[in-house]
């Protein structure tokens, strides 16, 4: 299926997903080496509590980022539907 164009406020949530999952990916490593680095914790906390509140947002307006369970689906079946996430 080909990807078709989106409103602009999908990219933008899109990127700001993309932009926290980064930071996540980096503090999660960081932590890994760091493991009593309290502010480091919680700069994760607060950057996670925020990732999920705007994938939230993301899927209800736009439908699943992840399949396999790890999202909901309206009806009609969104997997259907494109793009994806991983296609724009």
């Amino acid at each position: 299926m080909e990807a078709t164009p989106c409103d602009p406020r999908y990219y933008e949530l899109l990127e700001q997903l993309q932009t926290l999952d980064f930071a996540l990916v980096e503090l999660n490593l960081y932590l890994d080496t760091h493991p009593t680095d309290l502010n480091s914790i919680q700069q994760f906390n607060q950057l996670t509590q925020e990732r999920t509140r705007l994938a939230k947002q993301f899927q209800e307006l736009y439908g699943p980022l992840q399949n396999f369970g790890r999202a909901y689906s309206k009806c009609p079946w969104e997997w259907s539907e494109s793009p994806w996430p991983w296609q724009v």
